[in-house]
């Protein structure tokens, strides 16, 4: 599978993975290597890894503990300190080994250690090969508020190896699947109805769908890296979406609900939005209520909990001057952004949702 190039640096799939890596390492004389791991991805997927990279002498492991929960600056002062231990300095490189947690935290760790030193991701769940590590956003959340405090800092190379998915339950599966309907929605019509319906696809079609899915989100970033523009086509489902995910994180039921899922209802409010103030046409919200209301769990909320969801969106790091900015649907494939929804309209998308 060909390698993608983005502006920066290249995304590498399955044996030529390590081919490009072992390349690199040889071209680069590190001081030290580190790997960031949490406890899954140590148990799981390190002895699978290790197996298939060479190292001159053995890269020291860090470890921290899995979950959203855990995406915080304490973990960073934790993996910060680990680093100084570990006589790390300006020529180390720090390779993450993990989900979209670990990426994103290790990313944020290596782009401000020592001034920034180089990192590599290798993302082991399906969310964080089509969505988190690639794009150059590193961050942990602050309090309950999503990716709060962040670089955009891109790794020097981004290896892609389905073989992990091996080590993933289905409901991680389904969470990362999310983002690829995403794609489909706001860039490819065709792709979306692919996905849509998986009931001619075998598993070896999935590697041929996550390059797909990175190829859609490589084209947009490389058009606007900073998110000035198109990039925030990216953001669609998410700015209900990370509410909804903060809210259940606060009320324990972080095990029960996962970034995806809530996406996938955040796409689905978002959906209901699009076609009140954009005219997203009537046959094509309900194909992606359909679609998404049967993949992924539904969730109830009573007037308390929207209030407080709706509370949460306030705090979302896409907003400007105050007032909460959308990204919505004109049709299947077209985006409009940075469409201020009024709270009635949000309450009718709840409706709707739960009807």
């Amino acid at each position: 599978m060909e390698s993608i190039q983005t502006a920066s640096y290249a995304i590498h799939f399955n044996a030529s993975a390590y081919e490009a890596l072992t390349a690199y390492l040889s071209e680069n004389n590190f001081s030290k290597i580190i790997i960031l791991v949490d406890e899954n991805t140590h148990e799981h997927c390190l002895s699978h890894f290790l197996s298939n990279t060479h190292f001159d002498s053995s890269p020291d492991i860090i470890e921290i503990p899995q979950g959203e929960v855990n995406k915080t600056i304490e973990t960073c002062l934790e993996v910060w300190s680990s680093l100084s231990e570990l006589s790390a300095d300006r020529k180390s490189l720090l390779i993450n080994l993990g989900g979209g947690v670990v990426t994103d935290l290790g990313g944020f760790v290596a782009s401000t250690f020592k001034r920034g030193i180089k990192f590599i991701n290798i993302p082991t769940s399906l969310l964080a090969m089509v969505d988190a590590s690639v794009g150059g956003k590193t961050g942990v959340d602050l309090d309950l508020s999503k990716n709060q405090i962040g670089t955009i800092t891109f790794a020097d190379m981004v290896l892609v190896d389905s073989e992990f998915l091996d080590t993933l339950p289905q409901n991680e599966l389904r969470s990362g699947f999310a983002e690829m309907l995403k794609h489909g929605l706001i860039r490819d019509k065709k792709y979306w109805e692919q996905l849509r319906d998986l009931s001619e696809l075998t598993l070896d079609d999935l590697d041929t769908l996550i390059y797909h899915s990175i190829a859609i989100k490589n084209e947009i970033v490389k058009e606007d890296p900073r998110e000035l523009g198109v990039r925030k086509f990216l953001n669609f489902g998410h700015t209900l979406g990370h509410a909804i995910e903060s809210y259940c994180l606060d009320k324990g039921e972080v095990t029960t609900l996962l970034h995806g899922e809530a996406i996938a209802i955040g796409m689905v409010l978002e959906g209901y939005i699009s076609k009140k103030l954009c005219g997203l046409p009537d046959e094509e919200l309900q194909q992606i209520k359909t679609t998404l209301k049967s993949m992924y769990p539904s969730m109830k909320f009573d007037a308390d909990s929207i209030k407080q969801i709706i509370g949460l969106m306030q705090s979302d790091k896409k907003n400007s001057h105050g007032r909460v900015k959308f990204v919505l649907l004109k049709s299947i494939g077209h985006c409009q952004m940075d469409v201020e929804v009024q709270e009635e309209v949000l309450i009718e998308a709840f409706a709707y949702y739960s009807a």
